[in-house]
């Protein structure tokens, strides 16, 4: 007798269920991709008690006859796929006809929908059809999801509390909303406003009813493409950076995605402009031909698979460091006014460039443990043009807490973190010297002897070209040891073997060697060693030189660390403050 048997379609279906639903937000997720798909510019999302209880989405699409309404309850039943090549050209949010049959079969259905020639309604219990009759032509379907997971009591006990539901659910609205401003989305649970988009195509307006106007107001337009993408969409200023991803919204022809490399890319764009732990605000829609896409690799469809994404890499990367490029990014500290939807939709501008030629500066090695041999050698001591300097030339007033440097200029008062903008400085200055092609070398008078565990010595010996590639000589000296007989001008003197473990060190933890990161890491290693600390006493010389090549860096608005150099108070702000103006 054969114990394999094929199951019936309702267990199929509850299986199918444990993939596609198991949480309120992924019942909301699919029935809001059906709306979008029928061409639906309203949709309204209905909550009670965070979805637990009953979900209702409600659209003006283009609706279904009472046969479609039937079919679509039946398990692979899509209007999206004909063949198989269509599966390597998806345009639509849904395809794989498994969503409303997965949900049918652990909750009650009521669906009423109309295409204007005929009206229908049903009634599913438990993935059972109990009833179907007429109804009015208003076009467009409204889903009543009721007791989701009320015949599977132990996946019900595995839902979250009501506020992590419902948290869940605003958040992929809320995403939707970015994703589709042209569409009006409304959000409720309990007879409470959640969302209330316009749908009017505004972006920024999105972000704003989402993320309120101090966000909105830092956020920077972007658009760029190549051969194969289209990238459009908003980045915000670093100062604005979270601390986790929620933030983070990616669209790939409208589809909202998870993709961890999307997102580290995204992320090493802002690399020294925020902290490694934290991240930018950003909703970025990438438009591609969906022959150069896959997203039929997971069950949920929110991870995929790119074509030529080194292209794409490259162009996210070029647009966002070209935008922070050009911008003033110094935070303003002072307390925000109401601003209105119509403020919030203008950007802050770029900074203003100064007209007057700056002084001279005065290079004092004595001042700062820079390593310099000439002024008129160091890149940052040659006068830039005015043009390309963001920030004008600051006066300082004193030092508060022996840490923090008060300046002014015509545009406000500035707070300035000593030790910040003082590895700042050091760090280009550093990274100028480590990547130099012919590196200035310097030979130790007795050489450093360096014992190594075996295992760290073997693939040290695999990548020893790194080392002799920054203008490190070493030679084999013994078991499982090296000896250095020079280095590289960089590493800090009297510090020379603790250094060069700490190089080693990098070398060989990183199993695969990425070079722009280890660049990164030594030169931000070596401009902490050399800077100014908290506390330590600097003149009035020394401050304006420190302001004055500050402002001439590359980025002079945050150390490499992503930490910020400097602050600003305006003058109106600071009136303000002090009640001298009122408007």
């Amino acid at each position: 007798m054969a114990i394999i048997k094929i199951m019936n379609e309702n267990l199929a279906n509850k299986i199918a269920a444990g993939e596609v639903v198991e949480k309120t937000m992924n019942v909301v997720k699919e029935l809001v991709e059906n709306s979008i798909d029928a061409d639906s510019d309203i949709i309204s999302i209905e909550l009670i008690d965070s979805g637990v209880k009953e979900i209702k989405v409600t659209d003006n699409g283009k609706g279904m006859d009472k046969e479609d309404a039937k079919l679509a309850f039946s398990r692979h039943a899509t209007s999206k796929l004909t063949d198989i090549e269509d599966l390597f050209n998806i345009e639509s949010l849904g395809f794989r006809g498994e969503a409303l049959p997965s949900i049918a079969a652990v909750s009650k259905i009521e669906m009423i929908t109309s295409n204007q020639e005929t009206g229908t309604k049903l009634i599913i219990d438990g993935g059972h059809i109990i009833e179907v009759t007429n109804s009015d032509l208003r076009e467009g379907t409204t889903i009543i999801v009721k007791d989701l997971f009320y015949n599977t009591p132990v996946r019900l006990k595995y839902l979250k509390n009501l506020y992590t539901e419902l948290a869940n659910i605003t958040e992929y609205v809320n995403k939707m909303a970015l994703a589709y401003p042209n569409i009006k989305f409304k959000l409720t649970n309990n007879d409470k406003v959640l969302l209330a988009t316009t749908g009017d195509g505004d972006l920024l307006k999105v972000i704003y009813n989402i993320y309120g106007v101090d966000i909105t107001k830092k956020m920077i337009e972007i658009n760029a493409e190549n051969d194969d993408y289209y990238i459009s969409g908003y980045i915000s200023y670093p100062e604005v950076a979270r601390s986790n991803r929620n933030a983070m919204t990616t669209l790939v022809n409208g589809r909202i995605i998870k993709n961890n490399r999307l997102n580290k890319v995204i992320t090493d764009s802002y690399h020294t402009y925020i902290p490694k732990d934290k991240f930018p605000v950003i909703v970025l829609n990438i438009d591609v031909d969906p022959i150069l896409i896959d997203i039929n690799i997971h069950p949920t469809k929110m991870d995929i698979k790119f074509s030529k994404f080194d292209e794409l890499e490259k162009l996210i990367m070029n647009e966002i460091k070209n935008k922070l490029e050009t911008l003033l990014l110094i935070p303003n500290v002072a307390v925000r006014d109401n601003y209105s939807i119509e403020e919030a939709s203008q950007i802050r501008p770029t900074m203003t460039v100064e007209e007057s030629t700056p002084e001279k500066i005065i290079y004092k090695e004595e001042s700062f443990d820079f390593e310099i041999d000439e002024p008129g050698d160091n890149e940052l001591s040659q006068e830039k043009d005015e043009e390309n300097i963001r920030i004008k030339r600051m006066n300082p007033k004193g030092i508060v807490f022996s840490t923090y440097i008060i300046a002014e200029n015509e545009d406000g008062m500035y707070i300035i973190d000593q030790h910040a903008a003082a590895e700042r400085i050091n760090y280009e200055l550093v990274l100028k010297e480590i990547t130099k092609e012919k590196p200035v070398i310097i030979d130790l008078l007795v050489p450093i002897k360096i014992e190594l565990p075996s295992n760290e010595y073997l693939i040290l010996k695999q990548k020893i070209d790194i080392l002799t590639n920054f203008g490190f000589n070493i030679e084999d000296f013994g078991t499982n040891t090296i000896i250095i007989r020079s280095h590289p001008n960089w590493i800090k003197e009297e510090y020379e073997e603790e250094d060069i473990r700490k190089v080693i060190d990098i070398i060989i933890a990183n199993e695969k060697f990425d070079l722009e990161k280890f660049v990164w890491r030594l030169s931000a290693t070596q401009a902490c060693r050399m800077s100014i600390k908290a506390n330590d006493y600097i003149n009035y010389e020394d401050q304006v030189y420190l302001l004055d090549t500050l402002r001439k860096c590359e980025n002079p608005f945050t150390c490499p660390h992503g930490r910020p150099t400097i602050i600003t108070y305006t003058k109106h702000d600071l009136e303000k403050l002090f009640k001298r103006s009122i408007d």
